[in-house]
């Protein structure tokens, strides 16, 4: 039997998504390669993000660049500070990346045009992110001097963002009896 299910993994395509929406009809996608910001950052805020509504993400973006709430750490936390803020995540370490969050919010705000520009448009107000992950990019080299005539390695960490929303399905309340 032949498995007619086509994966992700196994498309030639370039600009591959690690995930299929259940139903593509009802979602949309965006990307960007090689974001130029931290990928630790980077990793910290989408795993924050994953399964919030979309306006939700942005207000949450918005609240963590004036520094109203914070982006928890729980992976590469190695000398992140604690804060109060990070109580709402049930966890002590957190941060505000700004350059991370900026870039991210331009993702959101690209799915978002993605969703209302389709074929069959998305009501903007009812996506929620299905899936947001980053990869580690390729490093880029440069060069830093030290002492006694060496050259020691400056490298940079860049990161690969994908989003994948989907439109929630209406609800519909059960008839009074």
């Amino acid at each position: 039997m032949a498995n007619t299910r086509v994966r992700a993994v196994d498309r030639k395509l370039k600009g591959r998504y690690a995930a299929l929406a259940a139903n593509p009809e009802k979602s949309t996608k965006a990307r960007i390669s090689d974001a130029n910001t931290h990928y630790k950052n980077t990793r910290e805020v989408v795993k924050t993000l994953q399964g919030m509504p979309l306006t939700v993400a942005h207000k949450y973006l918005r609240d963590v660049l004036n520094h109203k709430r914070c982006v928890p750490f729980r992976r590469y936390c190695g000398g992140v500070g604690r804060t109060g803020q990070a109580k709402e995540w049930k966890a002590s370490l957190g941060r505000w990346p700004e350059k991370t969050i900026k870039v991210v919010q331009s993702l959101l705000v690209n799915v978002k045009s993605n969703a209302q520009n389709a074929d069959a448009p998305l009501d903007a107000s009812r996506l929620r992110i299905w899936r947001i992950q980053a990869n580690r990019a390729r490093q880029m080299r440069r060069r830093t001097y030290r002492a006694h005539g060496r050259i020691g390695a400056f490298m940079r960490s860049p990161a690969h963002l994908q989003v994948i929303v989907t439109e929630d399905s209406a609800k519909v309340k059960p008839p009074a009896e």
